[in-house]
């Protein structure tokens, strides 16, 4: 019986690095082959790993980064609660 798409979400980052046997990965690729969501996922996966390996760091200025840094301590704090 052939998975469904969330069955193979878990298997994509083992996919990705080249860490699964070689019948689930042709079993995946040829998912994906069929199927234009779970390629696209993939592709944008290759794509984000790809750019974190290649990109250069970029300094953000600083009043945004000053906004983004308040932003997720206060989510942070929403949902763990504030540190004493």
């Amino acid at each position: 019986m052939a998975k469904n798409c969330l069955e193979y979400i878990n298997e994509l980052n083992d996919y990705l690095d080249g860490e699964i046997d070689s019948s689930l990965c042709a079993e995946i690729e040829a998912h994906i082959g069929e199927c234009n969501n779970c390629r696209i996922m993939v592709d944008t996966m290759r794509q984000t790993v790809k750019l974190c390996r290649e990109g250069k760091e970029e300094k953000l200025p600083e009043s945004l980064e000053k906004k983004l840094n308040n932003l997720l301590k206060a989510r942070w704090d929403k949902k763990f609660g504030k540190k004493s």
